[in-house]
């Protein structure tokens, strides 16, 4: 099958962005064995933007298209399907309802711009989008299968390994399900891990399982990727290989999957989290750093896949020579927006700590837990 990434925006095009979309998804691709062929950038430029819809469509079989589904004057690649597809652009209801409850979740109001996203070429197949209010889809043009993704990295992230994956590889004649176990090591070389690791794939007869590496120093991120019937033959091809690659590398993996470094570190100093977790932190850090102020901000995400309700526990505290400031919040609307709303909701604090204000006036972000 062959593969084009279609990247759009004149701040990618022009360098004033780091287009890591790109690399992210030519990795994730390569993972399940679905090379690209090409990689084009364009700019916010409609008649470029036709002429790479049209270029691609005859050139490819699959393009999956970044970028431009936002709500803005800017975002174009819906009106330009359209026209690629000779098609009309129509009013998604369902998805302009789920629009407007996301922004009631957050306490928000919708602006009259958004119902632009909801607008798909007549025909399209809308691509779910569990974590913001771009929704994807997916349109022929020429002999190829179009997939339009939002720019919003944890966005696109999700619909690429949710929703688009499946079903280039069903495109491809790939029956069944495929998953992808990562282990993230430090201490160890990739030529002495795969070393280490040699001959883990035999342990399944039918060469179902993929080892395959990726160094980001210093760490190693060993890839196993297994092709099952479904998702139970795929934990049973499993089950022995994960168990060995555990043996052999041994204390050196630091986390598994999603696990991070600092995400270990900190559950194991943690334990459990709360305001009186947060205090000794900052009462802690003031005292062996010797400074006038210490603030800690502990976050207690929900488990599950990252979605519009995901929510997390904010324990933050500031320490002083005098009290001890804490509170605890909820803020919900997937992973990147809590630890964003949980770090800037402690700058805040710490700002009306300082300034002789309330530390516990709940903001519209947030859904506060006085404990």
């Amino acid at each position: 099958m062959r593969i084009e990434i279609i990247c759009t925006g004149d701040e990618v095009l022009t360098g004033k962005i780091v287009n890591t979309n790109f690399s992210y998804m030519s990795q994730k691709l390569e993972d399940f064995g679905l090379s690209v062929a090409w990689g084009t950038i364009v700019g916010d430029d409609r008649d470029e933007l036709l002429a790479a819809f049209r270029m691609a469509g005859e050139r490819a079989d699959a393009v999956i298209v970044n970028g431009g589904l936002g709500p803005t004057v800017d975002d174009l690649s819906q009106e330009i399907a359209a026209r690629a597809a000779g098609v009309d652009l129509v009013l998604n209801e369902d998805w302009l309802v789920r629009m407007e409850d996301f922004f009631r979740r957050r306490n928000r109001v919708m602006s009259e711009n958004n119902r632009k996203q909801a607008m798909l070429p007549i025909g399209a197949e809308l691509l779910d989008n569990p974590v913001g209010t771009a929704c994807g889809f997916a349109l022929d043009i020429g002999k190829a299968r179009f997939f339009f993704t939002p720019g919003v990295p944890r966005e696109l992230f999700r619909m690429l390994e949710e929703q688009i994956i499946p079903r280039l590889l069903a495109r491809g004649g790939t029956p069944g399900v495929i998953h992808l176990k990562r282990f993230h090591s430090y201490g160890l070389g990739e030529s002495h891990v795969d070393q280490l690791l040699s001959g883990v794939e035999d342990l399944v007869p039918d060469r179902s399982v993929k080892l395959g590496f990726r160094t980001h120093y210093p760490q190693i991120e060993t890839k196993l990727t297994v092709r099952g019937a479904d998702q139970d033959d795929i934990d049973r091809k499993l089950a022995p290989v994960v168990s060995e690659v555990r043996k052999r590398l041994g204390n050196f993996i630091l986390g598994e999957d999603n696990q991070s470094l600092e995400g270990v570190a900190l559950d194991a100093l943690a334990g459990e989290l709360s305001r009186e977790a947060a205090e000794a932190v900052a009462a802690a850090v003031r005292r062996e750093t010797g400074a006038t102020h210490a603030l800690a901000v502990l976050i207690e995400v929900d488990d599950g896949p990252d979605r519009i309700d995901f929510g997390g526990s904010i324990h933050l505290a500031i320490s002083a020579a005098d009290r001890v400031e804490s509170r605890r919040s909820r803020i919900y609307g997937g992973r990147d927006w809590v630890r964003l709303g949980a770090v800037e909701l402690g700058l805040d604090c710490l700002r009306r700590y300082l300034q002789g204000l309330p530390v516990t006036e709940r903001t519209d972000f947030e859904r506060s837990e006085q404990k």
